[in-house]
């Protein structure tokens, strides 16, 4: 081995060590940098705007997180403590449900038999226990680990505060370490911008939206833990093909069942307000954006709640679609993807 070459083995393995070190020293912390990141990327469009009007980068990106707190870090702070408590109480009434005696008053004929209603019943009670504790317990570590919480957030903002105002440096720092001709780097570039406002402004932002219009009827006709319900309405907003009536449906059957005709209808006509009203949001938050299969955003976000918790229904679709992105470049065939559809162009 002459020296150039050891020059260049010692380069790389002195690299490669740097990189695997940093990847350890930064993995708690993992999580708060990509929600940064994401966070910024959200508040871009508004962040730019605000930069034409204070003249400022610093100012603006201080500006933001300002909002950023207003919309999201207070409301925790003031709601967790509700949610948990509501969580507590939803968890006690589950276990008092009686779901045999509910499903023979709404399907007499499919629950004739004891036995099968009884092993339905009980499987049913066994996951819906299981969910609430989950639920409980998740809304109680909040509280418990309320530290290193704090520490994550605060990384997160200031990952949110230097994105936004290095936002140019670091796009034109990751393409000079891009390996691919300019043409495939633009291809690329373009392609993930287009597809990551997609998901967080099509499925995300929208899929909470409607979470809180059906939340808003949960609260106008005095549901038991709507705050509770409302953040699972959301969630569930978020999710591609099940949608919210997953959650508004059993609530206005409970209503029903219980003779509140007049609540049950106003849960309904929420419900499907929330329903309809992405008819109408998504064509025009993403008319010109990429869009992914539903089925690979479902996938996607089920993979990423089991790999990195509530985050994981924004990371999991982005990082399946992003080697999406990868293979159709590869490709580069005229015969459209059947993962995704790109933009239509006027």
């Amino acid at each position: 081995m002459n020296d150039e070459d050891f020059r260049k083995f010692t380069t790389v393995f002195v690299l490669l060590g740097l990189v695997v070190l940093s990847f350890f020293l930064l993995k708690p912390l993992l999580i708060s940098i990509i929600l940064g990141t994401i966070l910024a990327f959200i508040f871009l469009p508004l962040y730019n705007l605000t930069v034409k009007l204070v003249k400022s980068r610093n100012f603006a990106a201080f500006l933001m997180c300002i909002l950023l707190m207003v919309i999201i870090v207070i409301p925790l702070w003031y709601l967790a403590p509700i949610a948990i408590n509501q969580s507590i109480k939803f968890y006690m009434a589950s276990q008092q449900m009686d779901l045999v005696t509910t499903f023979k008053t709404i399907f007499p004929s499919f629950f004739q038999s004891e036995a099968f209603s009884a092993e339905i019943g009980a499987a049913i009670q066994s996951f819906i226990t299981k969910t609430t504790n989950s639920l409980m317990n998740s809304l109680s570590n909040v509280i418990l680990n309320f530290t290193t919480i704090f520490l994550q957030f605060l990384v997160a903002f200031f990952t949110f505060f230097f994105v936004l105002k290095d936002s140019r440096g670091l796009i034109d720092y990751v393409k000079s370490l891009l390996p691919f001709p300019k043409e495939i780097e633009r291809k690329l570039f373009t392609s993930t911008k287009s597809i990551t406002m997609s998901i967080l402004y099509g499925q995300v932002i929208i899929g909470i939206f409607q979470g809180l219009i059906a939340g808003l009827g949960f609260f106008i006709f005095k549901v038991p833990n709507a705050l509770l319900l409302t953040v699972l309405a959301a969630i569930a907003g978020i999710l591609p093909i099940i949608g919210t009536a997953i959650i508004w449906v059993p609530v206005a059957i409970y209503f029903l069942i219980a003779g509140n005709t007049f609540s049950a209808i106003g849960i309904i006509i929420f419900g499907l307000i929330s329903t309809i009203v992405e008819s109408f949001l998504r064509p025009l938050w993403v008319a010109r954006a990429t869009k992914v299969n539903s089925s690979v955003l479902l996938i996607g976000m089920i993979g990423g709640m089991f790999m990195f918790g509530i985050l994981g229904l924004i990371l999991g679709p982005l990082i399946l679609s992003y080697l999406l992105i990868v293979l159709e470049v590869y490709r580069n065939k005229k015969i459209p993807g059947i993962f995704i559809e790109e933009p239509k162009k006027d």
